[in-house]
C-alpha cells in the first residue's frame, strides 16, 4: 500500500491545510470532500453529497460536522473542527491539533492529538449506496473523552449556495434525525451508534468559501444545525455516526468499514511486479470515476437495465463522452476491470445518434449534449484497445451496426457541419459560436480557442477510425467492407502527411482549411500554432507519419510543451500564450487552452516518445514527477490542469479521470 502521510508541517498551518483536499466516493456519483483542516474551501465540500438520478442530480445534504472534545485527562476542550468566515475570521482552529494526516487505501484518516490522547476520525462511503460513514477512535488515553458533534445540514444542487430563510422538518429517529427539507426532497438521516441527540435548530451564517472566491464566484454560504450528539468515548472505543439517504438505523459500522477495505484490496491485487507504489496507488484511484448510469430497458418499457459510466472529474464534472473514452483503457484496461470496459461502452451505445456519442450528460436535463466532434471518433480507440486486451470478439458482433453507422454519418455530414472533404478524405468541422474539439473553452458567445476546419488531431482520430474498422471487418470476415476501410485509411493518411505537415517549422499544423490562420498560395488558411493536439498523430495505435516526421513531432512538443505535470496547451513563445490559469470565468476560459498545462497529454507524449526512441525507462521518466503530485491539492489523485510557468501551481478539478487514466496506462504500456 502507498504510504501517503503529512505530518504537523502540513496539517497544523492553515494555508497549508486548506489547500490539501481529500475524497472518496460511492460509485453513484455522490462523493463525500473537504481539506485536511475540516474547513470547507468550496461550494463542493460535504460529508453527504447524493446523487439522486445516478450518476447525476447531485445535492449537498450533510455539508460538515464539527467536533469539540472535552478531556477528563488534563480538563481541556480541544476544538477540532475548523471554519472560515466573511469576516477574515478562523473560528475555531481545530486543525492545530492534527497530529497527522494520511490514507488508508483510499479512506482518509485524521489523527489528534490531544494531551496523552490520541483520536482517529475516518471517512467513507458504502458502494453504491449514498451514505457515508463518520468513525471517531480513541486508540489512546488515560481517561474518558466527552465529545460534542454538530451536524450541519442542506438540501441544494452542489453547484449552488444555500442561503439563510428556511428551515427543514427535523424528525427524530433512533439515535438521531431525518431531514425532510420540503415535501419533494428525498429524506436523508443522520444516526450516531451510541450518545443523546438534542434538537436545537439554529443557523449558522457566512461561512467563506476561499476557493470559491479565487474563482470568480460567490464565496458566501448560510448553514443550518438542527441540533447536536453528546457522546463519551473511553479508551479503545470508537463511535459510528452515519449520514444517508437511506432509513439506516444506528450501527457500529465496523462491517461497512471491512467490507470497503476488502473491496479496495481486491483492486489492488493485480499489478506488474517492480512496479512502484504510487503507479499502484493510482490504480486504486482509478476506481472513484466508476459510476452506474442505468440505461433505459430495451425490453420493459420505464424500466431500466444496468449500465456503467466514468465520471470526468471531482468534485464538480459529470460523465462526458470524449473524457470517458480516453480514459477507457487506462482506468479500466490497465487495471485487469475488462468487465467494467464492456459495459461502459455498451452504455454508451445506447446514446448513439446520427453519427455521434454525447459530448456531456448535464445534471439538470436527461438530455445529453451531442456537441463534440471527437468524443465519437474516440469510441473507436477505446473499442480497439477493448478487443486487444480481452480478444472478445462478441463485442464487436454485437456493436459492429453502430459503428458502421457511425462512419456513415461522417462520410454523409451531421450535426454543426461536421463532415467528411471527399476532395482530400479528412473531417472537417464547425460553425460560428462553436467550440467541438477538447479545447472547448467559451466565455458567453466568445469561442476562445477557434478551431473550425480540419483539426489536426480529430483526422488523426478519424485516420485511427478507419484503420480500426477495417481491423474488425477483417475479424468478423466481412471482407468488402474491410478493403474499403483499408483503402480509405490509406488515402486518408496521404493526404494527412501531404496536407498538415508543416515544412518550415518541422511539425504539423494545428487547423487546415479553417478560417483563422496564414493564407497561403493555394487559398486555404493554415494555423501554425504550436499546440499539443499534434502528439496523437505519433500515438494513436496505427501508424501515421514517416518515421522522420513522428520523431520531429516528438522533439519539438518535449522542447517546448513538456512541463513536468503535463504538455502546455500552447508555446510558451506565441504571442497568445497566459503564463496563469486563474481568476474569474473569463479569465480561466481564456487561459485554459493557450498555454495551461494537461495532465493527461503526457499519455499520449510518452507513448509516441517509446514509439521513436524505443527506450521505455526514459519514456517513463516524464512521469515520475507526478508522484509529488499526489501529496499536493487532491491527494492520492492527479488534478486537472497547472499553470503554464513554474512553479506550476494546480488548477481545474481535483481529481480528473483522464489524469488518472493516461499516466497508468502510459506507465503500464511501458512497462
Amino acid at each position: 500500500m502507498y504510504n501517503l502521510t503529512l505530518g504537523r508541517a502540513e496539517c497544523s498551518h492553515y494555508d497549508c491545510a486548506t489547500q490539501k483536499e481529500w475524497l472518496v466516493t460511492n460509485g453513484l456519483g455522490g462523493y463525500a470532500s473537504g481539506t485536511i483542516s475540516g474547513a470547507n474551501t468550496r461550494r463542493y465540500h460535504g460529508l453527504l453529497v447524493a446523487a439522486l438520478r445516478p450518476p447525476l442530480e447531485r445535492v449537498m445534504m450533510v455539508p460538515k460536522i464539527d467536533v469539540m472534545a472535552h478531556y477528563d485527562g488534563d480538563g481541556k476542550i480541544y476544538p477540532l473542527a475548523t471554519n472560515e468566515y466573511t469576516s477574515n475570521t478562523i473560528e475555531p482552529r481545530g486543525y492545530r491539533h492534527i497530529e497527522s494526516f494520511h490514507l488508508e487505501g483510499l479512506i482518509p484518516v485524521w489523527v489528534y492529538a490531544l494531551a496523552d490522547a490520541r483520536l482517529e476520525q475516518r471517512v467513507w462511503m458504502a458502494h453504491g449506496h449514498n451514505t457515508t460513514y463518520l468513525t471517531l477512535s480513541l486508540v489512546r488515553a488515560s481517561d474518558t473523552l466527552w465529545l460534542k458533534l454538530t451536524p450541519f445540514c442542506a438540501y441544494r444542487d452542489y453547484h449552488s449556495h444555500q442561503r439563510s430563510g428556511w428551515r427543514p422538518k427535523i424528525i427524530p429517529v433512533k439515535g438521531g434525525f431525518e431531514v425532510q427539507a420540503s415535501a419533494e426532497a428525498q429524506p436523508y438521516r443522520v444516526v450516531a451508534d451510541r450518545g443523546r441527540f438534542t434538537v436545537h435548530g439554529e443557523w449558522y451564517w457566512n461561512f467563506r468559501h476561499r476557493e470559491e472566491k479565487q474563482r470568480g464566484l460567490d464565496e458566501v454560504e448560510d448553514l443550518y444545525t438542527p441540533g447536536y450528539f453528546n457522546m463519551t468515548l473511553r479508551p479503545g472505543e470508537t463511535l459510528t455516526l452515519v449520514c444517508s439517504t437511506e432509513p439506516v438505523e444506528p450501527h457500529a459500522g465496523l462491517e461497512p468499514l471491512q467490507e470497503e477495505r476488502q473491496r479496495q484490496a481486491a483492486l489492488s491485487q493485480t499489478h506488474p511486479p517492480n512496479e512502484p507504489a504510487w503507479i499502484t496507488h493510482l490504480a486504486l484511484a482509478a476506481d472513484q470515476f466508476m459510476a452506474q448510469r442505468p440505461i433505459p430497458s430495451a425490453e420493459v418499457a420505464g424500466e431500466t437495465e444496468p449500465g456503467t459510466t466514468i465520471m470526468a472529474g471531482y468534485p464538480w464534472f459529470s460523465d462526458w463522452g470524449r473524457d470517458t473514452m480516453i480514459a477507457l483503457p487506462g482506468l479500466t484496461l490497465s487495471t485487469g476491470r475488462y468487465a467494467v470496459a464492456a459495459s461502459i461502452l455498451r452504455t454508451f451505445a445506447h446514446y448513439l445518434n446520427q453519427g455521434m456519442l454525447p459530448n456531456r450528460f448535464p445534471d439538470t436535463s436527461p438530455s445529453p449534449d451531442y456537441n463534440a466532434v471527437d468524443a465519437t471518433l474516440w469510441y473507436f480507440y477505446a473499442i480497439h484497445q477493448y478487443v486487444r486486451y480481452t480478444q472478445d470478439i462478441n463485442l464487436v458482433e454485437e456493436l459492429y451496426d453502430e459503428l458502421v453507422e457511425i462512419i456513415h454519418w461522417y462520410r454523409q455530414g451531421t450535426r454543426y457541419n461536421i463532415y467528411v472533404d471527399q476532395a482530400d478524405g479528412l473531417v472537417y468541422a464547425g460553425e460560428p459560436g462553436l467550440q467541438l474539439t477538447w479545447m472547448d473553452a467559451k466565455a458567453g458567445n466568445w469561442v476562445v480557442t477557434p478551431r473550425t476546419g480540419k483539426p489536426v488531431e480529430v483526422n488523426a482520430l478519424w485516420h485511427n477510425a478507419l484503420r480500426v474498422m477495417a481491423d474488425l471487418s477483417q475479424r468478423l470476415s466481412h471482407k468488402a467492407a474491410a478493403r474499403d476501410y483499408y483503402s480509405q485509411a490509406d488515402f486518408v493518411a496521404a493526404q494527412f502527411r501531404q496536407r498538415f505537415w508543416f515544412e518550415a517549422g518541422e511539425y504539423l499544423y494545428d487547423v487546415i482549411d479553417g478560417p483563422l490562420g496564414e493564407l497561403h498560395p493555394d487559398g486555404r488558411r493554415y494555423d501554425d500554432s504550436l499546440r499539443p493536439n499534434q502528439i496523437l498523430a505519433v500515438s494513436l495505435p496505427f501508424p501515421l507519419l514517416s518515421e522522420v516526421q513522428a520523431k520531429a513531432v516528438v522533439d519539438i512538443c518535449a522542447l517546448h510543451l513538456v512541463t513536468s505535470y503535463g504538455l502546455r496547451t500552447l508555446a510558451a513563445e506565441d504571442p497568445a500564450y497566459r503564463h496563469r490559469c486563474r481568476g474569474d470565468a473569463l479569465q480561466r476560459d481564456s487561459a485554459a487552452h493557450q498555454g495551461t498545462v494537461w495532465t493527461w497529454l503526457l499519455g499520449p507524449f510518452v507513448t509516441a516518445h517509446y514509439r521513436v526512441y524505443q527506450n521505455p525507462e526514459l519514456a517513463r521518466s516524464f512521469l515520475t514527477a507526478l508522484e509529488h503530485h499526489l501529496w499536493d491539492a487532491g491527494l492520492g489523485s492527479l488534478g486537472e490542469t497547472f499553470d503554464g510557468d513554474p512553479p506550476h501551481t494546480p488548477r481545474g478539478c481535483i481529481a480528473r479521470a483522464w489524469s488518472v487514466a493516461e499516466v497508468l496506462r502510459a506507465w503500464r504500456e511501458t512497462q
